[in-house]
């Protein structure tokens, strides 16, 4: 083991996210600022990959519950409860964002923030984002949960919500956890017929965002709407 001090301090990853930003750094080196120390025999640097390593990205590290999490050596309650409060703060930013401006003059935000609510969720989730006439979001709600279809989205549900907040416009979302971002043909025939539900209440629907591991899909962009 080489000791993180004795690194060049270009190759440090704090110094070298204050040089360069925290885009330039690798998800190792960024999970070796968050855990800050090492164990014996072993230097920060090296632990974080062998974390990484062992849930095999950043992405099943952070969607890890308590139990799992806590049983990595390195890690532990103290450290969960910090990760699961910087992943809360920063839904909470990227949500404050998109309640400010336009949703659809910054579609990479809304993307960004659909990303940060459902790619970790282990089934399917379908969200709703409910915008005023100006685009400006009033609010997110997660409406259904399970296998994404006909039989488990209820147009209706949507409906009555957009009438309850007062909503001008709507963007769908809902994750594939396997992975795979292209719509299938159940993701269009839903779109379709919750476009047309909409529409009868003179709402629109903007967009349906598909999240799926680091990527988020948009039907609008795809001209399916």
């Amino acid at each position: 083991m080489t000791r993180l001090s004795n690194w060049p301090s270009a190759d440090r990853p704090r110094e070298k996210l204050l040089a360069r930003g925290a885009d330039s750094l690798s998800d190792s080196e960024l999970l070796a600022i968050f855990l800050r120390t090492g164990l014996p025999g072993k230097n920060v640097i090296e632990l974080a990959r062998d974390i990484i390593q062992h849930f095999g990205n950043l992405k099943n590290l952070f969607s890890a519950d308590q139990k799992t999490f806590c049983e990595i050596k390195g890690l532990g309650e103290a450290k969960f409860v910090q990760l699961q409060a910087c992943l809360e703060m920063s839904q909470r930013y990227l949500a404050e964002e998109i309640a400010l401006g336009d949703a659809m003059t910054s579609p990479n935000q809304v993307k960004s923030y659909v990303q940060s609510r459902l790619v970790c969720r282990p089934n399917e989730v379908f969200a709703a984002l409910f915008l005023d006439n100006q685009h400006r979001v009033i609010a997110y709600e997660e409406l259904f949960f399970g296998t994404i279809n006909a039989s488990t989205v209820h147009p209706r549900v949507l409906v009555q919500k957009a009438i309850r907040v007062n909503a001008a416009a709507v963007i769908i979302t809902h994750n594939h956890p396997s992975g795979i971002a292209e719509p299938s043909l159940a993701d269009i025939d839903i779109t379709l017929t919750l476009k047309q539900a909409l529409n009868l209440i003179d709402v629109r629907l903007l967009d349906h965002l598909i999240v799926a591991s680091h990527q988020v899909i948009s039907m609008a962009e795809m001209g399916k709407i």
